[in-house]
């Protein structure tokens, strides 16, 4: 069992930085792959980054490559994301999920990379 709790999301403007974190207690969190999905208003949860369980690989969606960086430490129970030269478009809901599958495989998965575990999400939002 792994329970995820995700903070850091705000108002920014475009062009702007947050980091977003997802702490995690159980003593399962160290064997998960991590994910950081989005889900603005009306429209579907989509992937934006994910990391191996040892932090070695990571994975983004071409829409955010370059902009954002995955990033984990297994003995802090933490799981971050940080949004770089933020834009309007990436306003949403922001969710980190503890990943069913292994990292490679989870990766090739559509959609959307499945999840054992879901947070609370934290709201991002982007001003022009």
């Amino acid at each position: 069992q792994v329970q995820l709790v995700e903070s850091g999301g705000g108002l920014v403007q475009a062009g702007g930085s947050l980091r977003l974190s997802c702490a995690a207690s159980g003593r399962a969190f160290s064997s998960y792959a991590m994910g950081w999905f989005r889900q603005a208003p009306g429209k579907d949860r989509d992937f934006v980054a994910a990391i191996s369980w040892s932090g070695g690989s990571t994975y983004y969606a071409d829409s955010v490559k370059g902009r954002i960086t995955i990033s984990r430490d297994n003995a802090k129970n933490t799981v971050w994301l940080h949004l770089n030269s933020l834009k309007p478009e990436d306003t949403a809901v922001y969710y980190c999920g503890a990943l069913s599958s292994p990292f490679q495989i989870a990766i090739t998965e559509r959609p959307v990379p499945s999840s054992d575990y879901w947070g609370q999400g934290t709201q991002v939002t982007v001003s022009s």
